[in-house]
């Protein structure tokens, strides 16, 4: 919980740099590539070794992230001094949540039980941005448990349209005994 408290903090600060700034896509690829060194379990061992002076850290990291804004590299140096740096992740995905919202955007997590054809895709992009009011971005998962229909999760909206979820509620409608 406090890794979520202090992910959304860094990102909040951060956004806030990229839009005083108007280098929000910068920064968006910038937090991609220091997110994609958490990948490296040996490469961050090595970083939060405490053995390894924090100068040849810098250089490893300097070295590896390329062409950075000196800003988010001075955010991977924070990070590593705080031993954050596994959270990167965490960070730019946040930050990713935030562009998106800034820019009228809205990430929807859709489960079906089978894949979906580029047209069905469509429709529910539109079906589901009608419902929240704002573009909607599918992020789409099969879970064949479902049997049918989808389940969307938008922000902190849950809809459940699953054969699965109203199998179930017919089954308690029914051992309730009180049929519709």
């Amino acid at each position: 919980m406090a890794r979520r408290i202090y992910a959304r903090r860094y990102s909040q600060a951060v956004f806030n740099i990229a839009r005083e700034r108007k280098e929000l896509d910068r920064w968006q690829s910038d937090l991609r590539k220091i997110a994609s060194l958490g990948e490296d379990t040996a490469f961050i061992a090595l970083l939060e070794n405490p053995k390894v002076r924090f100068e040849d850290k810098a250089g490893l990291l300097s070295e590896r992230l390329g062409d950075i804004n000196p800003l988010a590299l001075n955010l991977v140096y924070f990070l590593v001094t705080r031993g954050r740096l596994s959270m990167a992740g965490d960070i730019a995905g946040e930050y990713q949540r935030l562009l998106d919202s800034y820019r009228g955007i809205e990430q929807a997590e859709v489960i079906t039980a089978i894949p979906l054809d580029d047209e069905d895709r469509q429709r529910l992009e539109q079906h589901l941005g009608a419902v929240v009011g704002k573009k909607v971005v599918l992020k789409l998962k099969v879970d064949s448990s479902l049997i049918g229909g989808i389940i969307a999760r938008i922000g902190d909206k849950l809809l459940d349209g699953s054969t699965h979820s109203k199998l179930m509620a017919l089954r308690n409608e029914l051992a309730s005994g009180e049929v519709r």
